[in-house]
Order: C-alpha cells, then sequence, then structure tokens
C-alpha cells in the first residue's frame, strides 16, 4: 500500500492503488452523511466534521454539500464560513486559517498528475498542499491548485483560477489570478 509520507512528498505515486479506496470509503461514508444531515440540526453537522476534517476550528459554518477526497488532510481554524458546494481535493494537506470566507462553488486542489499521457494511464499522481492565510475571502467559483498559498487578509475574486502564491493584503483575480489591487 502507497503510505502517507509517499502521498504527501510531492513525488509521484500510483494513485489506483485499491487499499487506498478502502481507507477513502470511511471518510466518503461520513461526508455523505454530512450532506444527508437536516440543515436545522448544526450540533450534528459539527459533531460530523470533527470527526471527518484534520482539524476544525471554533465557530465555523460549512453549508452542505461538502465533497472531499479524504476530508482528514483539512485543516480549518477558527471563524470560518464557507458557502455550499466545496470541493477539496484534499489528498495532500489543506491549511485554512481564521476569519476566512469561501463563498459557493470553490474549488481547492492539491492532486496533480504529469503531463506525459503514459504516466497519466497508470493512474499515477502527486500532491502539494494549498495554504489559505487568516482573513482571506474566496469569491464564488474560485479554484486553487496545487502548492498555492494565499496570503493573510487577500480576496479572491469570483471565478478566479489561482496557479500561483498570491501575496496578503491584495485583491486579485482573473484566470490565471493576477494582483489587481494593493490593500
Amino acid at each position: 500500500m502507497v503510505t502517507e509520507e509517499v502521498i504527501k512528498s510531492g513525488e509521484l505515486y500510483d494513485a489506483s492503488d485499491s487499499e487506498l479506496y478502502e481507507v477513502q470509503w470511511r471518510y466518503n461514508d461520513l461526508m455523505y452523511e454530512y450532506n444527508h444531515t437536516r440543515p436545522s440540526n448544526r450540533r450534528k453537522q459539527q459533531e460530523i466534521l470533527k470527526e471527518l476534517l484534520g482539524e476544525l476550528g471554533e465557530d465555523c459554518v460549512i453549508e452542505p454539500p461538502l465533497r472531499a477526497n479524504w476530508g482528514k488532510n483539512t485543516h480549518i481554524g477558527d471563524h470560518v464560513y464557507v458557502n455550499f458546494n466545496l470541493t477539496l481535493v484534499d489528498d495532500a494537506d489543506i491549511y485554512i486559517g481564521n476569519h476566512v470566507m469561501i463563498g459557493p462553488n470553490v474549488t481547492l486542489a492539491t492532486a496533480g498528475h504529469p503531463l506525459e499521457a503514459e504516466l497519466r494511464n497508470k493512474g499515477m499522481q502527486f500532491n502539494k498542499p494549498v495554504h489559505i492565510g487568516d482573513g482571506v475571502w474566496l469569491g464564488a467559483g474560485v479554484i486553487v491548485l496545487p502548492g498555492v498559498t494565499i496570503g493573510e487578509n487577500t480576496t479572491i475574486g469570483a471565478g478566479s483560477v489561482v496557479t500561483k502564491d498570491i501575496p496578503a493584503n491584495v485583491v486579485a483575480y482573473g484566470n490565471p489570478c493576477k494582483v489587481q489591487k494593493m490593500l
């Protein structure tokens, strides 16, 4: 079986390892349970999130539905609000700071695949962590790619594709996402 160290190393590995799926299904079942909990039952939702996620801070709201490859590799700070349809491709760690706002239909992706079709066809993959700083606002439909860090207090405009690090205290948007204004 592929180890967690290999998965998080940034190196290529065989992601089609059947033993990985066995472990992943437990987390997928928790996600299913979360997504099918009544909206009024916030207490049950929080209990499931604490079991599903690597870390969940105080006073966090994640509106269902939520989708994650694992869940356990996502670490969320305090006072975070996430609108519906967050997708976490969390094969490596995703770190979300405190006081972060995430709009609907946002994807945070740590997984990538080699450019060589021959390697992709063999199920090869690599993963790089994603870091979202304190006070960040990700607008609706933002996509953050593997290895990206977004600095604190930055706003990423709706529909942006963040392919490279974005510094703190800026407004950035576009495809690819670029700094447009200093705050």
